[in-house]
C-alpha cells in the first residue's frame, strides 16, 4: 500500500484548543494587518502593479525560509523532481489565490471586499467534503449558511458595482478554498511539512510570475514607479513583502491545528471586523441600513461557528465509505469515488 492511501486512512491528530485558538488568531491578525498594508499600497499609492508586489512576496519567502534551512533553523526536504508530484497543485493554486486577491483589493472598497470572501466558507466545505471526505454537524452548516446569507444581504445593496472586481474576487475565492484544501492534504506529505510547502510553493512560481509580468509590461510600470523614493511607500512595500510570508505561514499553521474550513471562518470573523473599522478609517466605504444588517448576520454566524468549533460541542468529521448517509446529528455530502482524487474546478 502507498504511502499516500495510507496517510489518507489515518485520523487526523487532536491538538489541544490552547494550540487552535491561538494558530486561529495569529492568522487573524496576520490577514488584517497586510489587508491594510496593501490596500495603502494599491489604493492611496496608487502602485499600478499588483502582481509585482505578489513577486516581492513571493522573493521574501524564498530568502526567508532558505536562510532558515542554511542555518539548521527548520527543516525539509532538498529539492528533486518528486517535489512537482508532491506538492501539485498548490503552487498553481497559490498564484492565483495572490493575484486575484491583490487585484480586487485594488478593485473593491475594503467593506465590500471583506463582505465577498465570504463565499470562500461554503466553498471551502464543498471542497473538504470532495477532496477530504468531510462530514459535517447540521448546527456547523447552518452557521455558514448564515455567514453566506449574511454576505449577500450586504452585497445586494452595493451601490459601487465593479463587475472586474466582483469577478477578480469570486476567483480568488476558488483559489483561496482550494489552496486552503489541499494544503491540509499536502502537510502530511513526507519530506515536505509547513515550511516546504511554502518554500516550494514560492519557489516554483517565482520565474513563471515574474516572466509573465515582464510579458505583460506590468514589471516595467512597476519599475518606473515614481514613489520609489518615498520613504514611507518603500517601507510599507517592504511591510507587505514580510506580512506576505507571515500571512502564508499562519494560514499553513492554522490549517494543521485546525481544518481547512476552520481557517476559513476564522478569516471571514476577521475580514468582518475590518469591514466595520472601514466603515470610519477607510474612506470608501458607502454606508446603507442594509450592509449593515449583513455584516452582522455575518459575525453572528461566524461567532456561533468559533463557539461550536473550539468548545468541541461540533466538530468535522471523516466519512466512513462511499455511500450517503444522513441522519439527525450530521449530514453527509454524497460524494462519487474517485481513486486519482483530483479537483475539478470547472
Amino acid at each position: 500500500m502507498s504511502a499516500k492511501s495510507t496517510s489518507a486512512n489515518l485520523p487526523e491528530a487532536e491538538h489541544s484548543g490552547l494550540l487552535k485558538f491561538l494558530s486561529a488568531a495569529f492568522y487573524a491578525v496576520s490577514s488584517f494587518l497586510i489587508i491594510v498594508v496593501n490596500k495603502t499600497i494599491l489604493t492611496n499609492y496608487r502602485f499600478p502593479s499588483y502582481m509585482f508586489l505578489g513577486i516581492g512576496q513571493m522573493a521574501t519567502t524564498i530568502i526567508i525560509l532558505y536562510a532558515a534551512k542554511m542555518n539548521q533553523t527548520v527543516h525539509f526536504q532538498d529539492f528533486d523532481r518528486s517535489i512537482f508530484i508532491k506538492i501539485f497543485p498548490l503552487p498553481l493554486l497559490y498564484v492565483g489565490n495572490h493575484i486575484t486577491g491583490l487585484a480586487s483589493t485594488k478593485k473593491l472598497s475594503l467593506p465590500m471586499f471583506t463582505v465577498l470572501r465570504k463565499f470562500t466558507i461554503l466553498m471551502t466545505m464543498i471542497m473538504e467534503a470532495r477532496i477530504l471526505k468531510k462530514c459535517y454537524p447540521n448546527r456547523l452548516i447552518y452557521s455558514v449558511l448564515a455567514i453566506v446569507f449574511g454576505a449577500l444581504v450586504a452585497a445586494s445593496s452595493d451601490l459601487a458595482f465593479d463587475a472586474e472586481g466582483y469577478m477578480f474576487i469570486l476567483l480568488n475565492d476558488v483559489f483561496t478554498a482550494a489552496s486552503g484544501v489541499y494544503t491540509k492534504k499536502k502537510l502530511e506529505t513526507e519530506g515536505l511539512g509547513k515550511y516546504g510547502i511554502l518554500f516550494y510553493n514560492a519557489f516554483i512560481i517565482f520565474i513563471p510570475t515574474l516572466l509573465a509580468s515582464a510579458f505583460t509590461g506590468d514589471l516595467h510600470k512597476a519599475i518606473t514607479y515614481e514613489q520609489w523614493l518615498n520613504t514611507h511607500f518603500v517601507s510599507c512595500f517592504l511591510m507587505s513583502c514580510i506580512m506576505g510570508f507571515v500571512l502564508m505561514y499562519s494560514i499553513v499553521l492554522c490549517s494543521h491545528y485546525n481544518s481547512a474550513l476552520t481557517t476559513t471562518v476564522v478569516g471571514a470573523i476577521k475580514n468582518v471586523a475590518v469591514a466595520y473599522i472601514g466603515m470610519f478609517l477607510g474612506g470608501d466605504y458607502l454606508f446603507s441600513w442594509t450592509n449593515f444588517l449583513g455584516l452582522n448576520i455575518c459575525m453572528s454566524g461566524g461567532l456561533v461557528y468559533s463557539y461550536l468549533t473550539f468548545h468541541g460541542s461540533s466538530k468535522p468529521s471523516q466519512c466512513n465509505g462511499s455511500k450517503t448517509q444522513i441522519n439527525q446529528d450530521q449530514l453527509k455530502i454524497p460524494i462519487m469515488e474517485d481513486s486519482t482524487d483530483r479537483l475539478l474546478v470547472k
